[in-house]
């Protein structure tokens, strides 16, 4: 007797990614902004200012070093015990490590202690999200139609712009206290917050059923034993594109959410709430922009979407900082806002796209491994890019345009790379049966 097919729940598989991803980058994203903003004093303190930001940054590189030990340890786990399990794994871990950041003693305290402290649990969110992001994106559209896969999937990457909503209006909230307030215990309050996330995010993911095609890969004893090193024998070249594609979409959301807020206030000597608020107004566009994009591509195609992203993406920040330079509130929305449109619509529609690559029994590690491997080189590295080149060259943007261009370059050789050898078509071409492999 044939099997049943396991029931598809689209819509609440897409829900619990977007709540899920929401709190996990929440939780990243406040590091990154407290690490900008009050870290380097509190727990780096220096006599020179730019030396207590770039330490305070290599933190937040950390968390993107150990990004992909946990795309190899949850992505093994997501292709052996199934994606519920290991997504409830990491939403704990990813909260009881941003509570505890909340909690530290700063360097005055506790001196060594502290940045030592800072390091391992911003060690543990690292880890966290590293298996969070590939889990997220296979429990929504691998509970959806082949067909509807872009659409289902780009809700696991509205979490990025909701996280950001509210990681800055906590930060802005926060910031409204006088400046001796917030240093002294007004910067705990985003990251203590973690804990009521924590709760609803839990709650929401333990009513969700394991992906159908997980289940039925057990079923049809497709589940392998070691997933990374099928993937890596079987797939390398998709792999390494697929890395390579990611980068727009990560480097790009980390140089004007993170890297611009440094640039802004101390190149361009803009205020902090000003630069949050703008920021703000911004993830607004980007989650209304990402929805579009992800409608769009399913009409044109997600190869040809992503394609004409990318190549936006490449010409983007010369007019964001043009519009930037001015320093009036409008001006910088718009600007980044366009640099943003590019960058979020290409990472809305990314996470369908690369769903479609990889057969079941790797998918999860597949994707997180080229993903978070990515996410390391150029997500971590790009705010300390970026302060190093706006240090060296003082008065002059043009570098720092250049470098977004070629990150943007990168993407679209990754993503062409990929459509050439025929993997935006892969929804014909039987990728969905489990013991199938890719040569790359």
């Amino acid at each position: 007797m044939e099997p049943s097919r396991p029931i598809q729940h689209p819509r609440r598989a897409a829900a619990a990614a977007l709540v899920g991803t929401t709190i996990e980058w929440y939780d990243f994203f406040v590091y990154g902004t407290a690490a900008v903003l009050v870290f380097g004093q509190l727990f780096f303190p220096s006599a020179d200012p730019v030396a207590s930001l770039l330490a305070a940054l290599a933190t937040f590189a950390v968390g993107f070093l150990a990004r992909p030990l946990g795309g190899f340890i949850f992505g093994h786990l997501g292709d052996r015990i199934g994606r519920k399990r290991t997504l409830i794994a990491t939403l704990v871990l990813m909260g009881c490590a941003t509570t505890g950041v909340g909690l530290l003693p700063t360097y005055a305290t506790a001196g060594v202690w502290a940045p030592i402290l800072l390091v391992a649990l911003r060690l543990l969110q690292g880890v966290s999200v590293g298996g969070e992001w590939g889990g997220a994106v296979l429990i929504a559209s691998e509970h959806a139609p082949i067909e509807r896969r872009t659409w289902f999937a780009s809700f696991a990457q509205l979490g990025s712009p909701l996280a950001v909503l509210l990681s800055m209006g906590a930060f802005r909230v926060a910031t409204a206290l006088s400046r001796s307030q917030f240093e002294a215990w007004g910067w705990r309050l985003p990251f203590l917050a973690s804990v009521i996330l924590l709760l609803v995010g839990f709650l929401i993911r333990l009513s969700v059923s394991e992906s159908p095609e997980f289940a039925r890969a057990e079923t049809e004893k497709a589940v392998v034993r070691f997933p990374l090193e099928l993937a890596l024998r079987t797939a390398p070249g998709p792999i390494l594109m697929t890395l390579c594609s990611f980068t727009i979409g990560t480097a790009g959301f980390y140089f004007t959410n993170t890297f611009l807020i440094a640039y802004a206030t101390q190149s361009l000597s803009i205020s902090r709430s000003l630069v949050l608020s703008c920021l703000v107004v911004v993830s607004v566009v980007q989650l209304f922009g990402q929805l579009g994009a992800a409608l769009i591509a399913e009409r044109i195609g997600d190869g040809r979407f992503l394609k004409w992203s990318a190549s936006l993406a490449i010409v983007a920040p010369y007019p964001m900082f043009l519009l930037v330079e001015t320093r009036a509130p409008l001006a910088i929305i718009v600007g980044v806002s366009l640099a943003t449109l590019c960058a979020s619509g290409f990472y809305a529609v990314i996470a369908g796209f690369v769903s479609k690559i990889f057969p079941t029994n790797i998918r999860y590690t597949a994707i997180s491994v080229a993903y978070q491997v990515g996410g390391a080189i150029f997500g971590g590295l790009t705010p300390i890019i970026g302060v190093l080149l706006s240090s060296r060259f003082v008065g002059h943007w043009w570098p720092l345009a250049v470098f977004y261009s070629l990150l943007a370059a990168l993407s679209l050789g990754g993503v062409a790379f990929l459509c050439r050898a025929g993997y935006d078509k892969v929804e014909q071409a039987g990728v969905e049966k489990p013991g199938a492999t890719l040569q790359g």
